[in-house]
């Protein structure tokens, strides 16, 4: 085995742990906020759960940008010679991995964990949207109803991976610092 193949092992095994860390905190984001979806509450205590639901996912977005970036940092730290477009591989395999990983758990939540839950927000949108609807708009969206989870999943892996991907690219550009006085900075 040459020191290229060794290499790229490497960098999918460091992504690998990346992206399992940044898709557990997606999926403790995605289960947090299911679970309080289901509490009932009104007047003051829904307006509470709405607001903590979003701050909820204000922190998820923050620690997810900041995590990607620790760990490009963490790769580029422990790997010598790298490159800006090395760092950008990583970051966008840690990208697609903690996407994959998302993906799938949503996928298995829709289809197993909480089946009815998508079945009843179908419910809810049809009763809101039945006078402005047809018949045959109301036909076409039952028929979409089992194909949900499918079109969630490719959704979640292309929308994570890209975002991850955006991510990677606009910290790759520093990671490894191209200044060149940086040493002589931190003496």
């Amino acid at each position: 085995m040459n020191d290229n193949t060794f290499e790229r092992k490497g960098t999918w095994n460091d992504a690998a742990r990346s992206g399992l860390v940044l898709g557990l905190v997606a999926i403790a984001y995605m289960v947090i906020n299911s679970l309080t979806g289901k509490i009932n509450a009104s007047g003051v205590g829904a307006a509470v759960i709405n607001v903590a639901s979003l701050l909820l996912w204000a922190f998820k977005f923050y620690l997810c940008i900041r995590l990607m970036k620790y760990f490009m940092q963490k790769y580029a730290a422990s790997h010598e010679g790298i490159s800006n477009g090395d760092s950008f591989r990583f970051g966008t395999a840690t990208a697609l991995l903690s996407a994959l990983l998302y993906a799938g758990f949503s996928l298995a939540w829709t289809m197993f964990i909480q089946p009815n839950e998508l079945k009843d927000a179908m419910d809810v949108a049809m009763a809101a949207y039945e006078n402005m609807l047809t018949e045959a708009q109301m036909e076409t969206i039952q028929e979409l109803v089992p194909k949900l989870p499918t079109i969630t999943f490719f959704t979640n892996l292309l929308w994570c991976w890209f975002f991850g991907t955006v991510l990677a690219a606009i910290f790759s550009r520093n990671i490894p610092s191209r200044n060149p006085f940086e040493d002589i900075d931190n003496q």
